[in-house]
């Protein structure tokens, strides 16, 4: 047996020994009731993926599934569809009146809109798109809130061959500025401004700042949202509900080469040029239609779905948009943020809509343990079956919370590992036949094939940690960086050569082969020459009864290579003193080892988070290391680093 560097591999410290079998009621009524589609797709890949193919409409079918040409594959060549077409106008005949969206604004302003209605608006924006000068192969820049104009936008683009960026309304003129340039875009879609928990958000100021250095775009077309008074600028600025009057409701569907592009999504990397994702139509659609069939067993003549994440977020565009309209499911989308009015929300809507798939991240779920099971009892939140998570890896505490206080206990919860770059779900649990392991996603989705291995590529095994990989493409993964191949094949594909993909995430393999994900490599501690995960450790503190949520960073340190220094908000009823800092140590040290026990605890009233819920371990890092802090303008809750700073400074002080 070779003895591999201590320094390279991710110790695999947490063990989760809890299992929940699937319900025999679920099991009965199950898309996927026992392992033949893993048998077949481990037997035949390539028949596996083109039977996926075939549950979408195609206007000429494909002559080859897979051409690879590694780092480089192309999936159905020959094939011909269309987006917009697959996830609206196949609907109409039988399921037109069928609702795709019962929108919630969050002042209160609801839409209920069914699938004739959106391809109506579809059909019109994309005639209007048209007559302001946008072809087949141009790029549309999308800036909106999560109003209903938002998907039509995506699937206007689409529908006309046009490839769309969607940019995160959360982000600045700045980084709007920089993806508009990047991608060469024509015409910008944006609104007036947003809401914001009860304030508002001026999106076309921001819209103003970025566009006046944004010599590619001749029209900025603006969705009045708010009605505020806003800048206008006669030559460029035209009103979408203006644009659209007029526009005829006829505009059949380009018919797009399977390999053509669907859109252009930037990865929101904090340093740097901001990568643009490149996803295109057949493979894409192909996979995201499969997983939210069979990840979330839908049932669309019944089901209603929400995926409480934002469209602007690769999330957004897969299990909000492209992947439920091609199911012809019903979705709920709201607008505003979880505690607007009050902090039970999202549990309202779901009584209201009686839904039955909820689909989060585990940032939003340590949120609501936070605030307490008060807010989620006040409702009936019976109507759901099935729980799913997503964004990072889910906590076995917040897991366990989750299917408790939400699902009452008996719903099975999914947890999702995927990326922006994979398009669709990669490592998943299947709810009726998977047993389901708190903090696992269990195994690779039927189709994708993966492994964990070493610094030089070998795989550790059962029961070992390193890094994740995949070893063969899947249809809906990305095909390239926009305009920068170079780039594509350096940051995935020097790791391990053409033929593996490296998406950055350690994970670690119990007995069983399960996957467990330990987060981004970047987040691995190296104290006293043992490679830890971030997560782990988060995870060991949450465990404890009076830990909300947790971020843990390293620390640079002259003998030990670097310390452990953890962030932690403690439950509402608990206060952070040293009697907590001394049992959470001992906690620590008892469930995963003496090795892992942070050196610095300090308590916040909560974690700087981007309006998508994700912690800034980066921030953190910063603040740990007593550095100037990086770019803060993504944030939802900016001042609570002034006060982590304070107390960071405080303790260090303190410790000598």
């Amino acid at each position: 047996m070779v003895e591999r560097d201590v320094e390279k591999t991710i110790e695999a410290l947490l063990e989760e020994r809890r299992t929940f079998v699937p319900p025999e009621e679920f099991t009965k009524q199950a898309n996927v009731s026992d392992d033949s589609f893993y048998e077949q797709a481990e037997a035949d890949p390539d028949a596996w993926w083109a039977s996926q193919a075939e549950r979408l409409h195609w206007f000429q079918k494909w002559d080859h599934v897979l051409r690879r040409d590694p780092p480089h594959h192309e999936w159905f060549v020959g094939g011909k569809l269309n987006a917009s077409y697959n996830c609206l106008d196949r609907h109409l005949e039988e399921n037109g009146e069928r609702v795709a969206y019962h929108w919630i604004g969050e002042p209160g302003d609801k839409r209920t809109i069914t699938y004739a209605e959106l391809h109506r608006d579809v059909s019109k924006l994309a005639n209007a798109l048209k007559s302001l000068g946008v072809r087949r192969g141009d790029r549309v820049a999308i800036y909106l809130p999560m109003i209903p104009e938002l998907p039509a936008a995506m699937l206007a683009c689409a529908r006309i061959g046009a490839a769309h960026s969607v940019v995160f309304g959360g982000f600045s003129a700045e980084s709007l500025k920089d993806r508009i340039n990047d991608a060469d875009c024509k015409v910008l879609i944006t609104a007036d401004g947003s809401y914001r928990r009860g304030g508002l958000v001026p999106l076309k100021q921001s819209t103003d700042e970025a566009v006046k250095d944004c010599p590619s775009i001749e029209k900025v077309v603006v969705v009045q949202r708010t009605a505020e008074d806003i800048d206008w600028i006669d030559e460029r600025d035209v009103w979408y509900h203006e644009l659209l009057k007029d526009a005829s409701i006829d505009c059949p569907a380009e018919e797009m080469d399977s390999e053509d592009m669907l859109f252009i999504l930037y990865t929101s990397g904090t340093t740097g040029k901001p990568k643009g994702i490149v996803h295109t139509t057949g493979g894409y659609m192909t996979g995201v239609s499969s997983t939210h069939n069979l990840v979330f067993d839908l049932k669309p003549e019944v089901d209603v779905y929400w995926c409480a994440a934002d469209i602007g977020w690769v999330t957004g565009h897969s299990y909000i948009v492209y992947g439920p309209l091609a199911n012809g499911a019903t979705s709920v989308m709201y607008e505003g943020a979880p505690d607007h009015p009050d902090k039970d929300r999202w549990w309202q809507i779901i009584d209201e809509y009686d839904v039955s798939i909820l689909y989060t991240a585990p940032t939003a779920i340590r949120t609501f343990m936070k605030w307490g099971t008060d807010y989620p009892a006040k409702h009936d939140l019976s109507s759901l079956r099935l729980l799913g998570s997503v964004g990072e890896p889910i906590n076995p505490e917040a897991w366990i919370w989750y299917q408790e206080f939400i699902g009452g206990g008996k719903t099975p919860v999914v947890d999702t590992w995927w990326q922006t770059e994979t398009g669709a779900i990669a490592i998943t649990a299947l709810p009726g036949v998977s047993t389901l392991k708190p903090g696992s996603a269990t195994r690779p989705y039927p189709g994708v094939f993966a492994d964990v291995v070493d610094e030089k590529g070998e795989s550790v095994g059962l029961g070992g940690g390193g890094y994740l990989v995949l070893t063969r493409p899947f249809p809906s993964m990305f095909r390239t960086i926009f305009g920068d191949d170079e780039r594509y094949v350096k940051t995935y594909f020097d790791k391990y050569g053409n033929e593996t993909y490296f998406p950055g995430d350690g994970a670690k393999l119990d007995e069983e082969g399960y996957y467990w994900l330990l987060g981004r490599v970047d987040d691995v501690m190296n104290v006293s020459g043992h490679r830890i995960s971030t997560y782990e450790v988060e995870s060991a503190l949450v465990d404890h009864h009076g830990v909300a949520e947790a971020a843990v960073v390293g620390r640079k340190h002259p003998k030990e290579g670097e310390t452990i220094v953890a962030f932690v908000t403690p439950k509402g009823d608990v206060t952070g003193d040293e009697s907590l800092m001394k049992e959470l140590r001992e906690h620590v040290g008892k469930v995963i080892g003496k090795i892992a026990r942070p050196q610095s605890i300090i308590f916040t009233d909560d974690l700087p988070k981007t309006r998508s819920g994700k912690i800034m371990r980066r921030l953190l890092r910063d603040v740990a290391e007593g550095r100037d802090l990086g770019d803060v303008t993504t944030l939802q809750n900016a001042p609570i680093l002034d006060e982590i700073r304070a107390k960071s400074e405080s303790q260090k002080a303190s410790e000598g």
